[in-house]
């Protein structure tokens, strides 16, 4: 992915943003799997602020993210559009190992909930205009301290 790519994809994450005040979800966090690292990293940079600054964790390789399921209980966890993309295609999302290869997300949502319990909120979306939206509306339907 050239650097004009993304900056095109993080155009489209800037176009789903409104002017809503959001609460404080610094209390709340967010687990993120994606394919492209420096995708991941801009939207650790991008993202927080618009979403009332939860903790939030960009995996690109399933040891990472199983790493991460199992070290905490996560308030959301967002597949990124990239991923959504290769399952909708039913393509293997990079980042697998030989535990997981061939997932698709049906996969890693039973992954999920196996570590992180039933009530987990999942948001995946191949639109990167939707990706504000919809982690705003999982983290304004948590009910955490």
């Amino acid at each position: 992915m050239t650097m004009d790519s993304r900056d095109i994809l993080i155009g489209r994450i800037n176009d789903g943003i409104d002017t809503t005040q959001v609460g404080d979800n610094s209390n709340k966090s967010i687990l993120a799997r994606g394919c492209d690292p420096e995708m991941g990293r801009r939207a650790i940079e991008l993202l927080p602020p618009l979403l009332g600054n939860p903790e939030m964790v960009s995996v690109t390789n399933d040891d990472d993210f199983i790493t991460e399921l199992k070290r905490k209980k996560w308030s959301v966890i967002h597949f990124a559009p990239g991923a959504c993309r290769y399952d909708a295609t039913k393509s293997s999302i990079p980042g697998s190992r030989s535990l997981s290869e061939g997932w698709g997300l049906a996969e890693y949502r039973n992954l999920v909930r196996k570590h992180q319990g039933e009530d987990i909120k999942i948001v995946e979306t191949t639109d990167e205009r939707q990706i504000v939206p919809l982690l705003r509306k999982a983290l304004e339907s948590i009910n955490e301290i």
